[in-house]
């Protein structure tokens, strides 16, 4: 078929009045591009027809496991090796008197074969670690990110080794001691190079950042717009923009606040210092006064009782005020800011909720309040956090305490 095509070629180039050279330039040339067009058509009738028919199999298949052929392009990319197989199959027979010309263009299909199937490769690994995510999915497990990232190096290296070697005439081995004897000047000239080059290995393997995560390091406090090989960029919240060296983003330590913005909440972890001078045991007059804070009334009641069954189970003498256990007013505040929180719309009431004492120290004794705040927007959040301690530093004052200040 190819022969009688080129018969064909070289008559209309007759006709045409080329002379012999011409004559041969044309037929073979045209000959050739059309082996290369016919391989660039049966590449999309191919891709259409695994489109039309194994792709539709596999969407309605049960199993969400051979979905990942989609995903992947993994088939696809096979299509992408038709070309080249036409250009060595059928190049020799249509450029029958250019053989330097054939041979570079079966040479360009061989470098082009290597980068397509370490392609398809790279899908192949994509397909076990999607899959290996989906037989683990929702359950606790280690990730094998790593190790498919290193695959992918080690595919990429190799890729480039072959090409060189294929395109040197020389044997892989060769290629690599000649490598080595370079290696230590490689390292000098593109030391910062290399080392921005494995730590955006190690903050991809290990899904440490992403663009679009809020981080803080240093003087950066802002959003990453970009990751390349040797700086990632922040765009601060002044608007900004912070370059910060990948190697730095491992070997250095940075806060990222992914965690809080996929969690279902913004944690509020503040506290208050009252003075220490102001907590006291409280007076039947105190505890009366109390109790007509409604958000207490009842824990109040519910205390008294279980103390009163204390002090008389174990004999106490409460005439004097230091003897048993008795209700302070520190206590009681407790009480009310939990019952404030647990009341408060705009926390998160399914996440941890608390009111604690911190070590006493020089400014007076820190009550902190540790829970999570609905709305993770930071200006709500700062609304919300303000809202709540405006609250309690009002309220300290009617349960007789006094919140520290310098003077």
């Amino acid at each position: 078929m190819i022969d009688k095509y080129l018969q064909i070629l070289v008559r209309l180039a007759q006709r045409m009045h080329f002379n012999d050279y011409f004559t041969k330039v044309f037929s073979e040339g045209i000959a050739f591009i059309s082996v290369l067009v016919v391989g660039i058509l049966l590449l999309y009738l191919a891709q259409f027809i695994i489109k039309r028919t194994i792709y539709k199999v596999i969407r309605k298949s049960e199993t969400r496991y051979d979905d990942e052929l989609i995903n992947t392009k993994m088939l696809l990319r096979l299509c992408l090796l038709i070309p080249s197989v036409m250009v060595k199959h059928y190049g020799p027979l249509t450029l029958v008197d250019f053989p330097n010309v054939c041979q570079t263009m079966i040479g360009i299909s061989v470098v082009y074969d290597i980068i397509v199937i370490t392609a398809i490769l790279f899908s192949l690994v994509n397909v076990g670690n999607n899959i290996y995510d989906l037989m683990h999915d929702g359950t606790q497990r280690k990730s094998i990110a790593g190790v498919a990232q290193t695959i992918k190096i080690v595919l990429i290296i190799v890729c480039v080794l072959l090409v060189i070697s294929y395109l040197m005439g020389k044997s892989l081995s060769t290629v690599v001691i000649g490598l080595g004897t370079v290696s230590a000047v490689l390292l000098l000239v593109f030391q910062n190079f290399i080392l921005g080059f494995v730590g955006s290995i190690q903050l991809t393997a290990f899904d440490m950042l992403r663009i679009g995560d809020w981080i803080s390091m240093g003087k950066a406090d802002g959003t990453v717009t970009e990751i390349n090989l040797t700086t990632v960029k922040v765009q601060n919240f002044d608007n900004t923009i912070t370059t910060i060296p990948t190697s730095s983003m491992v070997t250095e330590q940075f806060t990222n606040w992914r965690g809080m913005t996929d969690s279902e909440g913004r944690r509020i972890m503040r506290s208050i210092n009252i003075d220490i001078h102001s907590v006291k045991f409280c007076t039947p007059e105190m505890l009366e006064r109390f109790r007509q804070i409604e958000r207490v009334r009842d824990y109040i009641d519910q205390k008294e009782e279980e103390i009163a069954e204390y002090n008389k189970a174990n004999g106490i003498d409460t005439s004097n005020v230091i003897n048993g256990r008795q209700q302070t007013n520190l206590g009681i505040f407790r009480a009310y800011v939990q019952s404030y929180l647990n009341s408060n719309p705009y926390i998160n009431h399914d996440m941890l909720k608390m009111v604690r004492q911190l070590q006493s120290n020089e400014f007076g004794i820190p009550l902190q309040v540790y829970v999570f705040s609905k709305d993770k927007n930071w200006a709500r959040y700062e609304q919300i956090q303000s809202d709540i301690f405006d609250h309690i530093f009002a309220a300290a004052p009617l349960f007789d305490l006094k919140i520290y200040q310098k003077h």
